[in-house]
């Protein structure tokens, strides 16, 4: 075989491995992918509904929610749902806490919190359900910040606003990435 015809194989068979790998193995960059119909601009986020007994939970939840579509850019978020192409309706449908770390004297140190979600995102135009997870759940523990422990999460959130707020965000990102991404 001569140089040339050496490398005319060489080129070949660099060609091939560099064809084989750009024609895509269907993975995306995370945040980065949307199925949603091209149609979809604005999207109605009316308040969450709160099945427990955690005041203002679902206020901030669906703060959230809305603040993370419009940091994705794409979307105009309204807070109901006339003159939106897609509306997101969220229950708040459950939160629990249990300890998780303990100190010598066996006093809770770290709790595991529990949100439970009901989620249901629906096309308004072409009146069908896109996505739905009846039972998304977030789980997160979280460092005891003050002096008492309690297994009400109402006393535990009321106490600890990092918590709130880290859960709150955490329930935005999933929900949304979850909506735009078809996981």
């Amino acid at each position: 075989m001569t140089v040339d015809r050496r490398r005319r194989s060489l080129l070949w068979a660099v060609l091939g491995v560099a064809g084989a790998a750009t024609t895509g193995c269907g993975y995306s960059l995370a945040g980065r992918g949307n199925f949603l119909p091209s149609y979809i601009r604005v999207i109605g986020i009316p308040m969450f509904a709160n099945n427990t007994s955690v005041y203002d939970i679902e206020q901030q939840f669906t703060e959230r929610v809305r603040t993370e579509f419009l940091g994705r850019g794409r979307y105009q978020v309204v807070p109901q749902v006339e003159g939106a192409d897609a509306v997101l309706n969220g229950t708040v449908a459950g939160l629990s806490l249990e300890p998780s770390g303990f100190n010598e004297q066996q006093q809770a140190t770290r709790y595991l919190l529990r949100v439970n979600l009901k989620i249901e995102f629906r096309d308004v135009k072409a009146n069908k359900l896109i996505w739905e997870n009846p039972s998304l759940e977030i789980v997160d523990e979280y460092d005891l910040t003050t002096g008492q422990g309690a297994l009400d999460p109402s006393a535990f959130l009321g106490q600890n606003r990092s918590a709130a707020d880290r859960v709150a965000d955490t329930v935005a990102r999933r929900t949304v990435s979850s909506i735009l991404e078809a996981f």
